[in-house]
């Protein structure tokens, strides 16, 4: 696998970047500017650069044309990923030295692909249902089989963990909010729910709340995931409500995908597997 510098400024698009990155293998280090990325550069001799083009303090163009000129960093690629996708944009990172040229907003789907062209094959990762496939077989062999309802208002969040869980055989549906949740679980016998804390229309505490009190849905398995610095009084309520997980985001996706793998290996050896309206 390969270590990958990301140079972005922007939160939302590097933890995007990293955690698709991270899902095949690769191991990322982060610059959230030009001088910042450049240091890590020098010190880490990381294997590919992405870098945006708009940088707080040195573009990209100065970024790459800095990297090129040195000596003992010249030979790794770098690769520009920017909103700015005008054939002449594109025309002009590659004229300063870029190696590549990806689009804003990166696609999920092939990002890492786009991506792996500019690592020599020994140093390409494995698709997330090739890396972690065994870990899930090993808890639950019937994964193909295993519903999961992904509850977050953030469309990101959803769209990663789709992206992660079902090309290991998961099948996952998406809610905004808890009445669209709730509205779900009346018509599909989930195996898992996965939900934010913080919503608009009601948290994910409400939600395990409402959940743990109908007798048909009490034995779905909850993991609350959160991105606030949650209090303790939110996480012993999430527990004492019967709560499976309570995890801190951002989480690397390997992680996840083994918390979830023991909450319905547990929820198997509790009622082997099946729900009460199965």
């Amino acid at each position: 696998m390969a270590r990958i510098l990301v140079i972005e400024d922007n939160a939302e698009n590097l933890e995007l970047m990293c955690y698709l990155l991270g899902a095949f293998g690769h191991s990322t280090l982060t610059a959230r500017d030009g001088e910042q990325g450049i240091g890590l550069a020098r010190a880490e001799r990381p294997d590919l650069v992405l870098c945006d083009v708009h940088l707080p303090d040195l573009d990209g163009y100065a970024v790459v044309r800095r990297l090129k000129s040195d000596a003992a960093l010249g030979g790794i690629p770098v690769v520009a990923v920017s909103a700015l996708a005008a054939p002449s944009d594109r025309a002009r990172g590659l004229s300063a030295g870029f190696d590549g040229y990806v689009a804003k907003p990166v696609d999920p789907e092939t990002f890492v692909a786009e991506i792996e062209h500019f690592l020599p094959s020994p140093k390409r990762g494995s698709a997330p249902a090739a890396a972690a496939v065994a870990d899930c077989a090993r808890v639950s062999p019937t994964r193909v089989h295993t519903e999961v309802l992904v509850v977050d208002d953030v469309p990101l969040n959803c769209e990663l963990l789709h992206h992660l869980l079902t090309p290991l055989g998961y099948r996952v549906q998406l809610a905004s909010g808890v009445g669209a949740a709730l509205e779900l679980v009346t018509r599909t016998p989930f195996d898992l729910v996965i939900s934010d804390l913080r919503m608009p229309d009601a948290d994910g505490i409400e939600l395990v709340r409402r959940l743990k009190a109908d007798a048909r849905t009490a034995p779905i398995p909850v993991i609350l995931v959160t991105s606030s610095v949650w209090g303790e009084a939110e996480r012993h309520s999430a527990l004492a409500l019967g709560v499976a997980r309570f995890l801190l985001r951002p989480i690397e996706p390997g992680v996840l995908v083994e918390e979830i793998a023991a909450c319905l290996g547990a929820a198997k050896g509790k009622a082997d597997g099946h729900h009460p309206d199965r």
